[in-house]
């Protein structure tokens, strides 16, 4: 509610979309009371939002400088985004838009695709922790852990006991990486299904797309019901004070990435990295390179 203010109404101010976006804690899920259309706490439309998004590059680049150098003196704070979400929600194209805005020799991405025989010889968590974030860096991973109790239960390939432990299992490594300075900020890319359809059909008519088609895809589309159920249990279970769930919608491509933009701007604000003072004599070394 607008205050007072020596007669004159003052704004409340707007609320972090982190606050917005997250999914509530300890609540059912159900993907479909969530408009993936919306643009919640959104600019007025796509012109505004491609502004808006531009605007935000410089203060997260200064931000993500700030991280890296705050590493050299020993900080071991990082950032790591998760993007999860069905086929052409957008994941690759978060990664080539929101990622542009920052350095990339500061970040550190990775895909996951099936598991290879190595790491079908270890521990699910194993892949995951190799390509971990270091000091300093933001850490990108396009599709993740989270694999491991969506695709392995819709289709099967671990026994549904080990399923329900894993869930268990992500909450605390997602709370050692937090109390190791990580930040994990989980996007769940909520995407339609007819938009799905729309995205696909686009990749069939465009012969330059075929690359990024897979016939694979549409017997996937076929388990969307399973797959929905699927990502409603591992938000419900694995939405935590140390790594909560944010869900964007996807369907608007402008607003995905205002929306994710935003998000990491709101996090990398509350770690506020500070530059490390220098351990030299200023003043002797600009007098040295005066000599010099």
């Amino acid at each position: 509610m607008a205050k007072k203010d020596g007669g004159k109404k003052r704004k409340a101010p707007e609320p972090a979309l982190r606050d917005v976006l997250r999914i509530p804690e300890g609540e059912r899920i159900d993907l479909d009371s969530y408009d993936a259309r919306a643009t919640p706490a959104g600019p007025a439309d796509k012109t505004a939002g491609l502004a808006a998004t531009a605007a935000l590059g410089p203060r997260l680049a200064e931000l993500q400088e700030r991280l890296y150098a705050a590493s050299t003196a020993g900080d071991r704070r990082r950032l790591l985004l998760v993007l999860q979400g069905m086929d052409t929600s957008g994941k690759g194209g978060t990664v080539k838009h929101v990622i542009g805005l920052f350095n990339p020799s500061g970040c550190r991405i990775h895909a996951f695709k099936a598991p290879t025989r190595e790491e079908q010889n270890h521990p699910f968590l194993w892949r995951i922790m190799r390509v971990l974030p270091q000091p300093g860096e933001i850490g990108i991973f396009d599709r993740s852990h989270y694999e491991d109790v969506l695709i392995a239960r819709v289709r099967e390939l671990v026994p549904r006991r080990l399923i329900g432990r894993r869930y268990g299992q992500i909450n605390r490594f997602e709370k050692s990486l937090a109390e190791d300075g990580v930040t994990v900020v989980k996007v769940f890319l909520h995407l339609s299904y007819e938009e799905q359809r729309d995205r696909l059909l686009s990749r069939l008519d465009n012969p330059d797309k075929h690359w990024k088609f897979n016939p694979g895809d549409i017997e996937e589309r076929a388990l969307w019901p399973e797959y929905r159920q699927a990502y409603e249990i591992a938000l419900e279970r694995c939405t935590t004070d140390e790594a909560p769930w944010y869900l964007v919608p996807a369907d608007r491509k402008w607003y995905r990435n205002w929306a994710i933009s935003k998000l990491l701007l709101e996090h990398l604000e509350a770690l506020d990295p500070k530059y490390p003072p220098g351990d030299f004599d200023v003043a002797e070394c600009r007098r040295r390179l005066l000599e010099s």
